[in-house]
């Protein structure tokens, strides 16, 4: 054989061997897989910033902390994350250590310890340092916290595709992130909030379900443990998600600067609640919009905060500067202070509802009325909106 012919034959060895998968594209190290019997925080702990991770289907008894940039995915109602089975103390991420090293951490929660570690990856300067309030988190009967710092918040965070279900406070929290992506998740059945996130910016919530949580389905706030104004969330996106069956869908707390639009609620206590308070700035500078809030009339009993909650479409308190539009909103009925199609409801803090704009709107079969202005807030309007009855008489 020639030297040519052994040349040519080497050449299409390699194209076959390429073709069957023998050379492993360059991005595959970025990718991770947890099995079922495996832990997602384990993998969460060893995976350098923007890596993926990806659930396989399964039920994984765990909570997850997440404190680095990086992708959580998994295949929908088929990964499911439920509460620990016994009681765990979570683990701090770590510092992985060397190839070959022993004595790596079990991460919290794990239904078992997985067959084998995956290898260790080198600290990086973009990993947030683990907080005592992140780990308190993870050990507050949360599914998936995502915790940065004031002075570091985690950045670009996706968790994608999966189910968190079960939990004694929330499926998801999040605090101190940036560009925090949750989609396609659902989360029920949590004892608090379905999906919440404080002090954090440019949040993208889309194409979510969450149902029959005690609280908020989804909650956005500046905090939630001290008063304050309202913060800014440069442009976060509430958009496309189902809302069943929890107390309220969408809670929108002393924040500015977000949308809420082409969501559907039904089946809530009430569907969502714009709340701002006497703080400065006010909550508001926000758009809701084109969401389907049809037949919210379970009933809530009222706490120290609330009253009963019942047949509740959108309610804004303390609310300025936003624009309520193109919404369809039929048969909210009840018997509560805040029942109604659209109320404009006076502050129990004594923080008026001003300079907001309630327009465009389907607004039919409320009780006790499609459309309310309560309170001694200016500059409010309602334009052009498609209703039978109002509070005061007229503006329909």
């Amino acid at each position: 054989m020639t030297n040519r012919q052994i040349k040519s034959l080497t050449c299409i060895a390699v194209v076959m061997a390429a073709g069957l998968g023998v050379l492993a594209p360059s991005s595959a190290a970025a990718g991770r897989r947890v099995h079922p019997g495996d832990s997602i925080q384990d993998a969460v702990n060893y995976a350098r910033p923007g890596d993926t991770i990806t659930v396989m289907p399964g039920t994984y008894y765990e909570n997850v902390l997440i404190t680095k940039r990086l992708t959580l995915r998994g295949y929908g109602a088929r990964t499911v994350i439920r509460p620990p089975v016994t009681a765990v103390t979570p683990v701090a991420p770590v510092t992985p250590q060397a190839p070959g090293a022993s004595g790596a951490p079990v991460a919290s929660g794990a239904a078992q310890a997985p067959a084998a570690k995956p290898p260790a990856k080198p600290a990086t300067s973009d990993t947030p340092a683990t907080s005592g309030r992140a780990l308190a988190c993870s050990q507050a009967d949360t599914g998936i916290c995502v915790m940065g710092t004031a002075e570091q918040p985690v950045v670009d965070v996706d968790i994608h595709s999966l189910t968190v279900s079960g939990f004694k406070r929330n499926g998801i929290w999040a605090s101190y992130t940036d560009r925090l992506s949750v989609q396609r998740v659902i989360s029920e059945k949590n004892g608090t909030w379905g999906i919440a996130q404080e002090r954090s910016t440019r949040g993208l919530f889309r194409d979510n379900i969450a149902r029959d949580n005690a609280e908020s389905g989804l909650f956005i706030a500046n905090t939630v443990d001290r008063e304050g104004g309202a913060t800014d969330t440069l442009g976060a996106v509430v958009r496309r998600n189902t809302l069943t069956g929890n107390r309220i869908g969408v809670t929108v707390r002393r924040v500015r600067n977000l949308s809420v639009y082409g969501n559907e609620l039904t089946g809530n206590c009430g569907g969502i609640f714009v709340v701002g308070d006497e703080g400065e700035p006010g909550a508001g500078d926000m758009t809701i919009r084109n969401n389907r809030i049809h037949e919210n009339n379970k009933f809530c009993k009222g706490n120290t905060r609330l009253p009963d909650i019942q047949g509740v479409g959108i309610v804004l308190t303390g609310a300025e500067e936003t624009i309520v539009r193109s919404n369809d909103i039929r048969g909210n009925v009840g018997a509560s202070p805040l029942s109604g199609g659209i109320l404009l409801f006076k502050s129990f803090v004594g923080a008026t509802n001003t300079d907001n704009v309630i327009r465009d709107n389907v607004v039919r079969d409320n009780k006790p009325a499609d459309l309310a202005n309560q309170g001694t807030g200016t500059g409010n309007q309602f334009v052009n909106n498609r209703c039978a009855s109002s509070v005061p008489a007229g503006m329909c």
